[in-house]
């Protein structure tokens, strides 16, 4: 068999439009991903759909693999002839033991390659509005990990060329060692009024700060049970904070938000809402499966009134049977509907003029295209089936972790077949909390996703009477939106 080869990716601090360009096509071509973390799920989207997604995590209390099984687990997919991709918080080369990993692939003599990426000891303070050098502040700087394998896991470092020699420190990982860093640095000559931040989840719209001096960091942070991931800032640098402090300024900063997905191409809707500074948490994750076509629809095409189509990929399926069939367009004599925006977009990018499902009439013979996923009380239409839309049951368990860690404030629910995937995939089969449901703002776009999310008890907080991205942006950013 032939050999394969590994790619040690730097997946860098979590911002997802952080990776690089090779890192991210080393993703797009894996057919196994080994992931941390710290590296930003989201990452795993741009996989092939048919990728082996192992989780490789790591938490201060436990591990779920443990390095060597990593290392073992590492080379055998690669003997196995895979394209293996390591992906890691951060950068692989910075605290990342990717030496180790690299190691093991050379000693069996396989093939792999190492992909940089950004560190949080410089990405995440600068997302707190600090760059880690400056003229005027310091011209030195230094990545140091708080912890070390001794059994106290207290670093033996050289803590006198740190506090007189360095002008700024970043210590990653070293909230349960703030009390031993702040008294080694003060005991060898660092001011005791230097100023200190810890950045937790830097780069995250779920970011916090805190703020203080060598003399009383420690404290604050215990007080407010300040945890890891997070990194310490050491420096006279850390008072440009308050002039540079971009990233929490923008418009949605501190929202984080689970958006419904009924489709499996990319959300222009998350990505603008990333944009605007929210955490976006995607549920589910779709795969499309072929399905054989069905001729007695394609027979009858010209008969239909109304054509209903459930995903903007539908709208791109249904045009290829077409083609594929022979069929000329021409001899579609139904007006075009489409359950959301996305999809009325679709058909309008395609030439066809379409509107929104709430426009429909209620009378005429109807066609609805796409999945499985049939809108609620349209049981007397004809369904034609594009393809097979599945839930990728590898990111369940992925979701619930990313989920424990967020602290969700708001739920978008974009069109009435969301709300019934939401519920009975989400809701019912515990991956997202009910609670949820209690302590979120729930958005519905459109009147008909609010009588669907009323069908299955769940009251709206806002309905908008413009179901589109520009007005989900201009609500969530407190501008004036239209809504009932």
């Amino acid at each position: 068999m032939e050999k394969g080869k590994a790619f040690l990716v730097g997946a860098g601090p979590g911002d997802v439009q952080l990776i690089t360009v090779k890192g991210l096509e080393a993703i797009k071509k894996a057919e196994v991903i080994l992931y941390d973390r710290l590296a930003n799920p989201k990452l795993l989207d741009y996989a092939p759909s048919d990728c082996e997604l192992i989780y490789c995590g790591k938490l201060p209390d436990r591990h779920v693999l443990r390095q060597e099984m990593i290392n073992d687990l590492l080379v055998a997919k690669v003997l196995e002839g895979k394209i293996v991709v390591r992906l890691k918080g951060g950068d692989p080369g910075v605290f990342g033991r990717v030496g180790e990993e690299a190691a093991a692939l050379a000693e069996n003599g396989l093939s792999f390659e190492i992909v940089p990426g950004i560190t949080s000891g410089i990405a995440a303070p600068l997302y707190a509005g600090i760059p880690v050098t400056h003229r005027e502040f310091g011209e030195s700087f230094a990545v140091v990990t708080a912890h070390d394998k001794s059994e106290n896991g207290q670093p033996k470092l050289d803590w006198n060329g740190l506090a007189t020699g360095i002008d700024t420190i970043a210590f990653y990982m070293g909230i349960s060692n703030l009390p031993y860093i702040s008294e080694n640095l003060i005991r060898n000559g660092k001011s005791q009024e230097t100023p200190v931040i810890l950045i937790q989840w830097g780069t995250f719209s779920r970011q916090q700060t805190l703020e203080g001096t060598l003399s009383n960091i420690a404290a604050k942070a215990e007080e407010v049970n300040f945890t890891n991931p997070a990194i310490t800032l050491v420096g006279d640098i850390v008072s440009l904070r308050e002039k540079l402090n971009w990233f929490e300024k923008k418009p949605l900063f501190g929202k984080q938000i689970v958006l419904a997905r009924t489709g499996t191409d990319e959300s222009e809707l998350a990505r603008e809402l990333m944009e605007q500074g929210a955490d976006v948490i995607e549920f589910p994750k779709w795969k499309r499966v072929t399905v054989p076509i069905d001729q007695r629809v394609i027979k009858r095409i010209a008969e239909y009134e109304q054509i209903l189509f459930t995903s903007p990929e539908s709208v791109r399926e249904f045009i290829q049977v077409l083609i594929a069939e022979g069929i000329d367009v021409r001899r579609v004599k139904a007006d075009f509907y489409g359950c959301s925006a996305k999809s009325v977009k679709a058909l309008k990018d395609k030439g066809f003029f379409a509107e929104l499902e709430g426009e429909m009439p209620q009378h005429g013979k109807l066609l609805i295209v796409g999945d499985r996923e049939i809108p609620l009380n349209y049981d007397h239409a004809d369904r034609f089936l594009t393809s097979q839309k599945v839930i990728d049951e590898q990111f369940t368990p992925i979701f619930k972790r990313v989920l424990e860690e967020a602290s969700v404030n708001t739920i978008v629910l974009p069109c009435s077949i969301s709300v019934k995937t939401f519920i009975e995939e989400g809701i019912l089969k515990e991956t997202i909390p009910q609670q949820l449901l209690k302590t979120s703002e729930i958005i519905c776009m459109g009147v008909k996703t609010a009588e669907a999310a009323r069908q299955y008890g769940m009251k709206a907080d806002m309905v908008l009477e413009s179901p589109d991205k520009t007005t989900v942006i201009d609500r969530l950013c407190r501008k004036e939106a239209a809504y009932v």
